[in-house]
């Protein structure tokens, strides 16, 4: 897992509610919708690297 850091943010209070009430429909904390918003809008705009996913061993095999 990457390393996490902190960072104060400023938003308006109508966008903290909206994203709070969002998170709570996603089953999210405040913290991971944010993130989840954030990490969606930067792949879309292609400013965020694909990450590998690691297939996972069958052990049926």
């Amino acid at each position: 897992m990457s390393e996490k850091k902190a960072y104060p943010l400023r938003v308006s209070a109508t966008v903290l509610q909206a994203m709070q009430a969002w998170s709570e429909d996603e089953l999210r904390s405040l913290n991971a919708q944010i993130e989840y918003v954030l990490r969606d809008a930067l792949r879309r705009a292609g400013r965020l690297k694909p990450t590998k996913v690691q297939p996972v061993d069958d052990p049926e095999d």
